[in-house]
Order: structure tokens, then sequence, then C-alpha cells
């Protein structure tokens, strides 16, 4: 089963990604900060990050550069999560290896449709 990996250091923002994504058939896990995160890849490299573009602990783009050096052969599929519309923060992070965005607060719809047409498109491919 493909994985996918939520990176969010709000807790309620975590729940409500992983129940929406209840419905999709990704192995769904958790973490509260880009360490975490990292800590929980050294094992297996999952198929999708969900990233908070705002962490704790790194920005986004020092998230996927690390995740790039880990792992340059198998890049997973990254959505970024952003709570504003800032085109220049969205291009960088494209430029360091996101596929696409989806802005926070989310809906049920707007989560599923970015995941369906940006992660499943991707993985796919």
């Amino acid at each position: 089963m493909k994985s996918c990996l939520i990176v969010e250091d709000s807790a309620v923002i975590r729940k409500v990604a992983k129940r929406i994504l209840s419905g999709v058939p990704y192995a769904i896990m958790e973490a509260e900060t880009g360490s975490d995160a990292l800590a929980k890849m050294r094992g297996s490299m999952p198929d999708v990050i969900m990233l908070d573009y705002a962490l704790p602990d790194m920005t986004a783009i020092e998230f996927i550069e690390t995740v790039k050096r880990r792992s340059p052969t198998k890049m997973p599929t990254i959505l970024l999560c952003t709570s504003q519309f800032d085109i220049v923060r969205i291009m960088k992070a494209k430029r360091a290896g996101a596929s696409g965005y989806v802005l926070k607060p989310f809906t049920r719809e707007t989560l599923l449709t970015s995941f369906q047409n940006q992660v499943v498109e991707t993985v796919a491919a």
C-alpha cells in the first residue's frame, strides 16, 4: 500500500487532513515537525508528503532539499500546504521539488481535488 506523511505542526489540521484522506488508498502517517518527519522517513520514504510551509523547526524548502539529498532517485510527491496564496513562496517550493499546493483552511472537496489532481496523477506517472 502507498503511504502519505502529513507534516503539519497544527494537531487540528493534521487530524482534519487525516480524516479527509482516510478515503484514499494510502496509509496515512503524521509528523508535527520537519525533524520528526525526517526521523519517521529513515526506514522508508513515503510516496506522498503533505507539507506545511511554515514548520516550527525548518522551512519547507529546507525540508524538501533534505529529502532530495536523502533520496535523489526516489523523490516523493510533495503537496505544499500554505495559509496564504504567495506565488513567490509557492514557486520556490515547486522549484525545490514540490509538485503542487493546497491552501489552508481547506475543505474536504479542495483537499481531495488537490490530492487527486496533483498527487495521484504524479504517482501514477
